[in-house]
């Protein structure tokens, strides 16, 4: 059988899933179609769905001429960057191994999606690429409209409006109180080290497992937690008006006031968690409690370290804490927490297993369809996915971030 030719367009900010709902990768001409249609009923001014048009028009004529020919749209992620180009990346190489084309021809509606031209050519030849614009000046949709649109985005906003808005709030109140801008420029720079780091996407997720509703039987918990909260903050305030009479030094006094208070955050924190469980028990989302217990063991070893850490910083009354006792309250804690990771692994895999997913959709947390579930190897620990074209590949239990309707999966490093 004579190798296809592969006709790409690249939609990297995933407007198809974020503006109307539709998963990528698509592929082939009806599912292109449709996709552009979705996208231009959504938002009739963005020029991805007109590239997928000029996609699919090459394609036809492509057709004509002779060749065999198969076109795919590839969706990244709203974010861009890393993210994005990681699963433009995992959709292109399943293509490439299940149609084995011999080249491609790239559509791309502008500057944006030709970042991603040199993960396509480390993967597939590129015979040409083509960029698709709205008739009218093509400089001025590179500058002017361009801007105006994204800024239109929230995501581009709080960057281009965001920053600069924050960078003056947090000059102007650091030179109010006399604390130089050298405050300001370590702030900034950690900020920038934990984006480098996808620090905030893992931040992100956890603030999303503890959204508070009045629905759920979980607010109870809340209102415990900020009663207890709040008298962690009052207990934090008087150990600091002792510290302050006693004299302690800078280090110390934060010691003293960390290690009196942490353990009644814990507290707050394990009442939170207690109700979220009993929330996934009632809507009968057992699969979700295995994140609950490895966010309390985190939680508790932590306050255990940061405890015998304040300890040993204060040292003001007995038991006495040199440094060998903090190293070795470490070590501890780090073989606790890898009995309590590989535990709540053991317990996800029991779950999933009594959950009975096969059959169930799997899609990416950024919205991409990845294919049927059809079993589970209990043994090895992995998921048996099938995509639409019966080609079957494996992805651990652990990718596993959530089980509905579908099974949504989180992307492996």
């Amino acid at each position: 059988m004579k190798r296809p030719i592969l006709v790409l367009c690249i939609d990297r900010d995933n407007d198809l899933y974020e503006k109307a709902k539709v998963s990528g990768p698509l592929i082939g001409r009806d599912k292109n179609l449709e996709g552009a249609v979705a996208l231009s009923l959504a938002d009739p001014e963005d020029p991805d769905s007109n590239a997928i048009y000029y996609a699919v028009k090459m394609h036809d004529k492509m057709k004509v001429d002779g060749h065999a020919v198969i076109i795919a749209t590839l969706t990244g992620h709203r974010s861009l960057g890393y993210q994005a180009d990681k699963e433009i990346s995992s959709q292109l190489e399943k293509i490439v191994m299940e149609f084995n084309p011999v080249s491609c021809v790239l559509v791309s509606d502008g500057a944006s999606d030709e970042e991603i031209l040199p993960i396509i050519k480390s993967r597939i030849k590129v015979d040409s690429t083509k960029i698709v614009f709205i008739k009218q000046a093509k400089e001025l949709e590179k500058t002017y409209f361009v801007i105006l649109e994204k800024l239109r985005d929230p995501y581009f906003a709080k960057i281009a409006i965001g920053i600069p808005a924050v960078l003056i709030l947090l000059l102007s109140i650091s030179s109010y109180l006399g604390l130089g801008w050298q405050l300001v420029g370590i702030l900034v720079g950690l900020v920038l080290l934990l984006r480098l780091s996808r620090f905030e996407d893992a931040i992100g997720g956890i603030i999303k497992d503890f959204r508070f509703s009045f629905e759920r039987t979980s607010w109870i918990g809340y209102i415990g937690a900020l009663a207890i909260i709040t008298i962690g903050v009052f207990v934090g305030y008087q150990t600091f008006q002792k510290g302050m009479t006693l004299g302690l030094s800078n280090e110390k006094l934060v010691a003293l006031v960390v290690g009196n208070t942490m353990w009644i955050f814990f507290i707050g924190l394990l009442v939170i968690l207690v109700s979220k469980i009993a929330d996934a028990l009632m809507e009968k989302k057992k699969y979700r409690i295995a994140k609950y217990l490895l966010y309390s063991a985190a939680a508790g070893l932590t306050t255990f370290v940061l405890l015998v850490g304040c300890s040993w910083i204060v040292n003001l009354t007995e038991p006495y804490v040199d440094f060998g006792t903090f190293l070795l309250c470490i070590g501890i804690s780090l073989v606790l927490g890898y009995l309590a990771t590989s535990f709540v692994n053991w317990y996800r895999k029991e779950i999933l297993l009594e959950m009975k997913i096969e059959g169930k959709e799997a899609i990416s947390e950024h919205g991409t369809y990845l294919g049927k579930i059809v079993g589970i190897d209990g043994k090895k620990g992995k998921l048996i996915i099938q995509t639409v074209f019966e080609k079957r590949y494996t992805l651990p239990i652990s990718s596993v971030s959530s089980v509905d309707d579908n099974v949504v999966l989180k992307a492996e490093d």
